[in-house]
């Protein structure tokens, strides 16, 4: 099958859940895929150079561009969320930030439930089809919003008659603000729910700065800014989670509109699906629905189980130091929003050791760019935690395990992407279902005990398990290797360096603010000096040159 510009599709049926069906290295080559050189053994670039053909030179150049744009995006957002935070928990205190934060995860968990996976499904769909009036992309929208709106519009209105019901579980003071904010919550799931899937169908037929806009710019801002004239009119917290939940209906019209075009809504292009467009979606999205609610709400699930063991308060600091963890994952969303999309089209052609080729760069980008910023946040916790409040200090020790998770997360980098892009979002769920019995399990018996720290090692054992399971199953489904010299290089000298450099501000000026800006100044004089090596200024420029388009001709 081919598109418009000539490039080969891959039919729908490719990649079936559950199933090793994207071809190899060796099936690549032949008839069925596009010629790609077979190498005598895989070649791994370094940082700075690419591989030795033209094609996965020219893949890796486009990922590396377009995480690029991903990357900066998640840094506004990263910027805007934790001035949403900061906002919200100086502006409510614990008990108020708990609530709200409450209510957000609310929002969160039964939201990506309702997507069942439509969102995802999307983005490993599209890029295998033809977009254009002519092209049969625009089939998939009606079956990835009909059942999921139809849905969200049950559970909501479910929830809004439960409200009253569910309050006492979740929010510790009977009769105040919960049934309100649940009531609000369940009210707007439609309008979630339509954000969600038309955002995963802009990501995979738009250009990245379409979603980046969109999602990592236009809602963050609106959000604190929507807050804070909320707390200027002296209202309460459910005015101020409506602050935060307006800014969605507003993004779903917008991502609406961009999608006319490139699906050929307005010249005619057919709507109606076929039934094995049904059976083919659902097939990969069904379990992904599960999955997807476990990875979005990991966070807000550790939250309410907090709030139903522990109190609304200890919830309020589990919510602020979840925020500093996850802040710096937003390097890893951002590089996969943009290049999630690549790696469906390049499995869905054949075209793994491409594919792994680009998971191998960003995966680099990735670990050097994180794993600084999660040292740091674990040697100087009380630091950070100081800019919310005095009463936050007590998840310091808290946040420095969880920041121990996430270097193993980055570390692995957008290898649950992978693992969903090759089509076996199965083997992705049963990771995501260990990681969650052990959060779960270990958080009833750990929680009452020793609250928010008990929370934080449930979490911890739970994030590191399910990666773990989903790089060894995505090793077994690409059939290449992941873990390779250059990776293990550059992660020993971004957390090498970082870590020496963290300990000896830590001894100097302490573990608060004094150190953590110590431990800064160290570090950008530690790679001031770094350039002055001739190698890494030549690395340096090769990098750079692969984020410049390639000149026509």
């Amino acid at each position: 099958m081919t598109g418009p510009d000539g490039q080969r599709r891959a039919p729908m049926g490719a990649g079936r859940p559950g199933t090793e069906t994207v071809p190899s290295v060796d099936a690549a080559a032949g008839p069925a895929g596009p010629a790609v050189p077979r190498p005598r053994r895989p070649v791994e670039p370094v940082a700075g150079s690419g591989p030795t053909d033209g094609t996965g030179r020219h893949e890796v150049r486009s990922g590396t561009r377009s995480g690029m744009v991903g990357l900066a995006g998640a840094a506004v957002n990263g910027l805007l969320g934790f001035v949403l935070t900061v906002v919200i928990v100086r502006g409510f205190g614990p008990a108020g930030s708990g609530a709200i934060f409450t209510a957000i995860g609310v929002v969160t968990i039964v939201g990506v439930l309702c997507c069942v996976g439509a969102d995802t499904a999307l983005v490993w769909a599209l890029p295998r089809r033809r977009t254009g009036a002519r092209g049969d992309a625009a089939r998939l929208l009606p079956v990835a919003l009909v059942p999921t709106l139809l849905g969200a519009t049950l559970v909501g209105a479910v929830g809004v008659a439960l409200a009253g019901t569910l309050a006492p579980v979740l929010f510790d003071q009977p009769g105040g603000d919960g049934p309100a904010l649940l009531r609000l919550a369940f009210a707007t799931l439609p309008a979630t729910v339509a954000m969600t899937v038309l955002l995963a169908a802009v990501r995979a037929v738009r250009p990245v700065t379409g979603v980046v806009a969109v999602q990592y710019v236009f809602v963050p801002l609106a959000r604190p800014l929507l807050v804070l004239a909320v707390m200027a009119t002296g209202a309460g917290v459910v005015l101020a989670f409506g602050g935060w939940l307006l800014p969605v209906a507003l993004a779903a019209l917008i991502c609406a509109a961009m999608l006319v075009r490139p699906l050929g809504l307005a010249a005619g292009a057919r709507l109606r699906p076929e039934r094995r467009d049904w059976r083919t979606f659902w097939g990969f999205a069904l379990p992904r629905a599960v999955s997807a609610t476990i990875d979005a709400s990991s966070l807000w699930l550790s939250v309410l189980l907090t709030s139903a063991l522990a109190g609304q308060a200890a919830a309020g600091v589990l919510g602020a130091v979840g925020r500093y963890v996850l802040a710096g994952l937003l390097v890893m969303q951002g590089l996969r929003v943009a290049t999630a999309p690549q790696l469906s089209r390049l499995l869905g052609g054949g075209r793994t050791r491409d594919a792994v080729l680009v998971y191998r760069r960003v995966t680099m980008m990735i670990i050097v760019l994180s794993w600084p910023g999660y040292l740091l946040l674990g040697v100087f916790a009380p630091g950070f935690l100081s800019l919310f409040g005095a009463e936050f200090g007590a998840g310091a020790t808290a946040m420095a395990v969880l920041a121990g998770a996430m270097l193993v997360n980055s570390g692995v980098g957008i290898v649950q992407t992978l693992l969903l892009m090759s089509g076996n979002s199965g083997r992705h769920l049963m990771a995501a279902l260990t990681g969650l019995v052990l959060n779960v399990g270990l958080a009833v018996v750990l929680v009452p005990r020793h609250g928010v720290l008990g929370a934080a090692v449930a979490w911890t054992v739970g994030i590191v398990a399910e990666n773990l399971l989903a790089a060894r199953a995505a090793r077994l489904a690409v059939g290449e290797p992941l873990l390779t010299r250059p990776l293990l290089v550059a992660g020993a000298l971004a957390g090498g360096s970082t870590a020496v450099l963290a300990v000896i501000a830590a001894t100097v000026a302490g573990r608060g603010v004094a150190g953590l800006a110590l431990a800064v100044a160290l570090l950008l004089v530690g790679g001031a000096l770094l350039l002055l090596d001739g190698r890494v200024r030549r690395v340096v420029r090769a990098a750079l040159a692969a984020l410049r388009p390639k000149p026509a001709g």
